[in-house]
Parts: structure tokens; C-alpha cells; sequence
């Protein structure tokens, strides 16, 4: 069969004209039967009976063509244009989806590797979390967050319940077939209601035009989502970071690496962002990348100056680069917040919020910021509003908790903690070797009583990494609360030695409140540089 009669073929039943055309037929059949039984004993002249036919057969073709032109949507009629040149099962045109809180939903998931090794995870990731990215400044549509959507790479799940789980109307998915001198991608948009394509299309083009690529994914989503894009949004939708490809690949293996929060994954990081700089000395994403690897490796594993330095110095480079993109002003935030510069982080982290309302990392870090101040109910605050923008994060929500439980709103504690052990353990299931989750769900635990539960989970988390400082700064927080002086203040002292504890966090962590008379305690926030008059 010809490709272009498959091309039509394939229309005709996405909109449906074959449904519509056997619907008309079989109404007009009841028509016409109903006209022979009952035009005679009303005595109408036979013309009436022959005027029936005739519009039956003449309205026929009208119908089929107002089904090829129109979709009947939950907003009304909406015009289905179509481009002949279009590949058979690429669409533009739609039913839409539930719509939830007034606007539509989407979730990107981690498009699958195809290459034949099977190494180019790092860059399917990429490819999706791009696409991600410029959804997210769309303003009237709800996008779920990377960590909501990427917990589904590599599942064999059916899209509806992933949707569903979700709670998102529309789920994007698609594959990457990368070689050294072609690239293929599929995307396909799905229709959570019931499976069915609203838009699909498969590119074949060099690796140079990804950007290409990933903008005019991004863009027909909006287009079928039935979104009309500001100039400001048509401008912000757009992806591509850099002009080279080779300092793009770089980029998003040092994304993939920085991911997984660990200290040695955060020094190969670096190197990743490193080499794209290298590459393109203007790449914005890497310098600020580079700087929150330096933020990060100083707030968990050592703090010293170069730390702090590098990573004011990447900060400033990215913010010199682009200044109107969210990102840079959120590392500068970062950088200015481990520095103890909080109102210099303040700023940044909201203007990094205005540009991009969507961005939980301004809103987490800033919250964090906030609680070094002492500004407790600005910092339970803020974390309400990140785990808002991702459900699926449960550092906010297990820390609003414990804000909130330090503002003596004991019951509203126990609440958001209860929420947040929910969240912990669907987390754990995709995620059984991460030891935060297991340290902060313990504490979550022994404050809502399920002491034996807690215990475990405290226990799991040294296993996991017994010498990692955070780790052992949260052990110690655990037995502080259960009234193990000794074995707290262990964990503190054995935390400091073996990486970075924040003096400043500790002045003003409630779960710590019992060890702020003791020696030991005072001599370690002296050691850390930080008062030790401490108003409890």
C-alpha cells in the first residue's frame, strides 16, 4: 500500500471518522426505517419520504468531513489540523486528558537507551530531563518532578498506572538510538485516560541537532496539550545550553553522576562539568553544576577553603554567563549559604524562585538558609512550598516536620511526619540502599512512637555508610532524642573528624536540645567555629 494512503489510513481512525461514519450509518438506518413505518399512516406525500433519503445520504459526507476536521474535546470543538507530509502515527491533534487544579499534567519519563552497547543512559536522561526542564516554564501546565518520574526508568509498567500513580493526565515517553554519527529519537505522548496517543514522532538527524530535537518535543507538547505560549515562554521553552554537542555529552554525564549524591560520584561530577567547560567556556549549566558540586563536597564531606572558594568562583562565572536563567542564581545561592553569607543566599534563592517557581532547589536550599538564621516558621515554610513542587522529595517534608516540631506544633509535626514516612517508603522500594532516607524515616518514626521500626532504620543507615558524616550527624540527633548522651555525642564528634558538620545548624537543631549543657557539645561547636553562648 502506498505510504501516503497509509499515512491517510492512519488519520481516518485516530479521529475517529470510522467510528463516526458506522455511528451515522446505523442512526440513519433507524432514521429511515422509522420514516417507512410511520410517513404512510400519516398520509405525507411521497416526496417526504424521498427528501429523508436524500438528506440522510447528503448529510453522510458533511459528518465524515466535520469528524476528519474537528475533535469534540472537554473544552469543545477544537480545530485537528493535518499535514500530509506528516509519517504515519505522527499526530498534532488530541483528546485531552484530565486536567487537574485547572490546568493539564504531564510526567517525562527517562526515555530508553537503544544503542546497540547500551551506554547511553547518561544521555537518554539528559534528553528527558531537558525536555523536563523547559515544561516546567510553562506556566500553565503542572509538570511532576525528575525525582517523581525517573524512579520509573527501566520498569515494565503500564502507562496508565503510571499516570495514575502520578497523578498526571498526559505521560511522555520515548527511546534514543545513538551512534557516533546518527542520532534517533521516538517520543510519544500518551493520554492517561485511557492509553491512547495524543502525539507522536520519530526524528533521525545528526547528534548536533538534539537541541533541535528536544525544543520541538517540548513545544508540540505544549501545542497538544492546548496551551498558547507567552513570547517570554516560547523564548524560556528553549533547550539548548550550548553549541557544542561534545560539551553537551560531557554536561549530562556529569548530571548523571552528581544524581546520586555521594561524595566520590560528586568529585566525578566535576570532572564532567570540567571537560564540557573546556569544550565551551560560555556553558552556563556547567559552571553552575561545577559550583554545586563544590557546595555539596563542602556541606558533606570536607569543608575547607577551596571548597568554599571554587564554589563561589563557578557560581559567579555561571551568573556573569545568564543572568535571566533560574539556575545560575540558585548555585550562587548555594555558593553564598555554605560560605554562612545567608542573606546574600536569601536574595539569589529568590530571584533564582521568581524566574522559575517550579525549581525545587532554590526553594530547598533557601528553606535550609532560613533554618541556619533561626527563622524556623520561614524555613517549615518553605519546605512546605519545595516538597509541594516534588511530592516525592522527602528530605523536605521529613525536615518541615522537625522545624515544626521545634516550633512546639507538635500535632501538625506529627502530621506532615507521618506524610513523609508514606513517601519515605515508596521511595525505599525503588531505593533500598539509601542511607538518608533510612536516618531521616528513623527519625520521622521515633517521633510518632513506632520505636523498634526506628531502630532498625537507624541501624540500616550505618550499615549502609558508617563512617559518612551526615549519616552519623543524624545517628546522633536519634540518640539524643532517646536520651543516649554519650552515644550522640560519639556520633558528633566521630562525624566532625570523618567530613563537614554545620556549627550553624547545630546551634539551632531542637533534636540536639539535650546535649547543649554538655562539654563535649560546647568544645565541638568551639571547634567548629561557632558561639557557644546558645540560647535554648
Amino acid at each position: 500500500m502506498p505510504e501516503e494512503i497509509i499515512r491517510i489510513y492512519s488519520e481516518l481512525k485516530r479521529r475517529k471518522v470510522f467510528h463516526v461514519g458506522t455511528y451515522y450509518a446505523i442512526g440513519g438506518w433507524f432514521l429511515l426505517q422509522i420514516g417507512e413505518v410511520t410517513f404512510e399512516p400519516l398520509e405525507l406525500p411521497t416526496w417526504a419520504m424521498r427528501s429523508l433519503i436524500y438528506t440522510v445520504v447528503a448529510v453522510f459526507p458533511l459528518t465524515l468531513v466535520l469528524a476528519w476536521f474537528f475533535d469534540l474535546t472537554r473544552q469543545g470543538f477544537k480545530r485537528d489540523p493535518f499535514d500530509l507530509k506528516t509519517p504515519a502515527g505522527e499526530h498534532s491533534g488530541f483528546e485531552a486528558g484530565m486536567v487537574i487544579d485547572g490546568k493539564p499534567s504531564i510526567a517525562v519519563l527517562p526515555f530508553t537507551d537503544l544503542s546497540e552497547e547500551q551506554d547511553q543512559g547518561y544521555f537518554c536522561e539528559g534528553v528527558s530531563e531537558a525536555i523536563l526542564n523547559a515544561l516546567t516554564r510553562v506556566k500553565n501546565l503542572q509538570v511532576a518532578s525528575r525525582t517523581s518520574s525517573f524512579r520509573f526508568k527501566n520498569k515494565i509498567a503500564d502507562i496508565r498506572a503510571i499516570g495514575r500513580q502520578l497523578s498526571v493526565s498526559t505521560v511522555l515517553e520515548g527511546s534514543v538510538q545513538k551512534s557516533e554519527n546518527r542520532l534517533r529519537i521516538t517520543a510519544q505522548l500518551i493520554n492517561v485516560k485511557d492509553g491512547y496517543h495524543l502525539w507522536s514522532k520519530q526524528f533521525d538527524a545528526d547528534p548536533k541537532d538534539i537541541f533541535k530535537i528536544q525544543d520541538e518535543i517540548a513545544k508540540s507538547i505544549a501545542e497538544a496539550e492546548a496551551l498558547e505560549l507567552s513570547e517570554q515562554e516560547q523564548s524560556s521553552i528553549n533547550t539548548a545550553p550550548t553549541t557544542d554537542v561534545r560539551a553537551y555529552e560531557y554536561y549530562l554525564r556529569g548530571r548523571q553522576f552528581f544524581h546520586r549524591l555521594r561524595g566520590s560520584d560528586m568529585v566525578y561530577a566535576r570532572q564532567m562539568f570540567d571537560q564540557a567547560i573546556e569544550i565551551d567556556p560560555d556553558f552556563v549549566l556547567a559552571w553552575a553544576g561545577r559550583a554545586d558540586c563544590y557546595a555539596f563536597v563542602e556541606m558533606y564531606v570536607k569543608a575547607d577553603d577551596e571548597n568554599r572558594v571554587e564554589a563561589s568562583r563557578s557560581s559567579e562565572r555561571a551568573l556573569e554567563l545568564d543572568s535571566a536563567c533560574a539556575e545560575p542564581h540558585a548555585s550562587r545561592g548555594l555558593a553564598y549559604l555554605v560560605n554562612e553569607q545567608y542573606d546574600a543566599a536569601i536574595e539569589e534563592f529568590e530571584t533564582a524562585i521568581q524566574l522559575n517557581p517550579n525549581l525545587f532547589e532554590p526553594l530547598y536550599y533557601y528553606a535550609r538558609a532560613s533554618f541556619h538564621q533561626g527563622k524556623l516558621q520561614k524555613a517549615a515554610d518553605l519546605f512546605a512550598r519545595a516538597s509541594k513542587v516534588n511530592p516525592e522529595d522527602y528530605q523536605s517534608q521529613i525536615l518541615r516536620a522537625h522545624v515544626l516540631a521545634g516550633l512546639d506544633q507538635v500535632d501538625l509535626s506529627n502530621e506532615v511526619a507521618k506524610e513523609a514516612i508514606s513517601v519515605i517508603e515508596k521511595h525505599l522500594r525503588w531505593n533500598p540502599d539509601d542511607a538518608r532516607a533510612f536516618y531521616l524515616g528513623a527519625g520521622s518514626l521515633q517521633q510518632i512512637g513506632a520505636h523498634e521500626r526506628a531502630e532498625r532504620w537507624i541501624g540500616k543507615a550505618l550499615a549502609i555508610d558508617p563512617t559518612d558524616s551526615v549519616v552519623l550527624y543524624n545517628v546522633a540527633c536519634f540518640y539524643a532524642l532517646d536520651g543516649q548522651i554519650n552515644k550522640a555525642l560519639n556520633c558528633l564528634e566521630s562525624g566532625a573528624e570523618h567530613g563537614a558538620i554545620s556549627g550553624s545548624w547545630m546551634e539551632h537543631d531542637n533534636d540536639l536540645a539535650s546535649l547543649r549543657e554538655e562539654p563535649r557539645f560546647l568544645t565541638l561547636l568551639e571547634k567548629l567555629g561557632r558561639q557557644t553562648d546558645i540560647d535554648t
